[in-house]
């Protein structure tokens, strides 16, 4: 699990649109789902077009692990950053992630802790 959830916090970090999309064909089942309060994704286009979203948010940003990951059967918990790299996170949030028996994403379930006062 710890593989599968470096490479989906990389996929929120690939800027260019093409190699993204491949990386998100390649992780996510057809039918998976990604939940957060601001946005419920259905399939791999409305998850695709969510990273564009936050990345256009907070350009120049970057996720990182912020703690060791969690897991066991075919799911894992882990606290993640988004900051400029090197620096303090502006966002953290943690997450749930559901793989299939194949080891991709089947559901991504996330939680924001800390985020800045509007």
């Amino acid at each position: 699990m710890n593989d599968l959830i470096g490479r989906y916090l990389a996929t929120w970090n690939e800027t260019d649109a093409g190699k993204r999309r491949a990386m998100i064909d390649e992780l996510y089942r057809d039918d998976a789902t990604y939940v957060d309060p601001m946005v419920e994704a259905r399939g791999l286009d409305a998850i695709d077009a969510t990273v564009a979203a936050a990345q256009s948010q907070f350009p120049g940003f970057v996720f990182t692990l912020a703690g060791p990951v969690d897991s066991h059967h075919r799911q894992a918990r882990f606290t993640w950053g988004l900051g400029l790299e090197g620096a303090e996170p502006l966002i953290v949030g943690f997450d749930v992630a559901v793989s299939d028996e194949d080891g991709r994403l089947a559901s991504v379930l996330g939680f924001l802790d800390k985020v800045p006062a509007a």
